[in-house]
């Protein structure tokens, strides 16, 4: 249970980095592939086993970790934005109501079953997204910053869906530290040639503060699976039930720090957006 908490923990302060971000301007797309350098070099220095370099690109998921690098990159950004938009707790179910996408692509994909509620779970999740996100009202709220949460959403699910693909098809048990720092690495490549890119336009500026931001990103964002893998090895506890209480508490406890450290006002729409949550999750994973 301690492993697990751990992820929890975790992976919740991912959310008020992002929101920290934009406190202390902390330029986000610079952080964010700083932060995939330094969680690449944390999974390879807690990789036990033997790193061969020149075997690794023959690995037969090596291609596909380029693919899940970019999507992790264009993700991390719309999680930021969101978190920084609409709050920590709109950005946290977002991220979270993804676990239905990879069981729709477990129905159509791997044939698995999916009944009725898990079909009404999957509803309750969407409306989620929506309650949790809409705000009251005002002048400084556009319509069209829905499709941050959205985009979220279906970005998580891919990424979600795509490292299941992952490890059904391709990686062994012993691999999966090294497949996950290779795909970090990816993120880190794709994210540098994305700056050297911009910096034809303008002249790129070393910034200490992104630098320490993408520093406080990494470190979390690597432990997040690592003690989430971790958990999934306790036999006192299934996948499912596992993923529950994770997904669930990752909800809760995120709405809770948004509500104190960041004074966000959470709407009659908001909490009821939360409670969906929670029991959309709580219907897809158990039953």
């Amino acid at each position: 249970m301690l492993d697990l908490a751990l992820s929890i923990l975790f992976s919740s302060l991912i959310f008020v980095i992002f929101k920290l971000f934009s406190v202390y301007k902390v330029e986000t797309l610079y952080a964010i592939i700083a932060n995939y350098v330094v969680a690449c070099s944390v999974g390879l220095l807690f990789y036990t086993g033997e790193i061969n370099m020149v075997a690794i690109p023959k690995k037969p998921w090596f291609l596909g970790t380029f693919a899940l690098g970019l999507l992790f990159i264009i993700v991390f950004n719309l999680m930021a934005a969101t978190a920084q938009r609409l709050g920590v707790s709109v950005a946290s179910v977002a991220t979270k109501m993804s676990l239905v996408i990879p069981v729709l692509v477990g129905v159509f994909l791997y044939k698995e079953a999916l009944g009725v509620i898990k079909i009404f779970g999957i509803f309750l999740a969407l409306a989620a997204v929506y309650f949790a996100s809409v705000k009251e009202q005002s002048t400084a709220f556009k319509t069209a910053s829905l499709l941050l949460p959205f985009l979220t959403f279906m970005g998580s699910g891919a990424i979600d869906a795509a490292l299941g693909y992952f490890q059904k098809t391709f990686i062994t048990p012993k691999e999966l530290p090294l497949f996950s720092a290779t795909v970090f690495g990816s993120a880190a490549f794709i994210g540098i040639v994305l700056i050297l890119l911009k910096s034809l336009k303008n002249p790129l500026k070393i910034n200490m503060r992104n630098i320490l931001g993408g520093i406080c990103l990494g470190i979390p964002n690597y432990f997040s699976i690592y003690f989430l893998l971790r958990a999934l090895q306790n036999d006192s506890l299934n996948s499912a039930s596992i993923f529950t209480i994770n997904n669930v508490t990752i909800v809760m406890f995120c709405t809770l720090l948004g509500i104190l450290l960041f004074k966000e006002k959470i709407s009659g729409k908001n909490w009821g957006g939360i409670a969906l949550a929670v029991v959309s999750i709580l219907l897809v994973a158990l039953f």
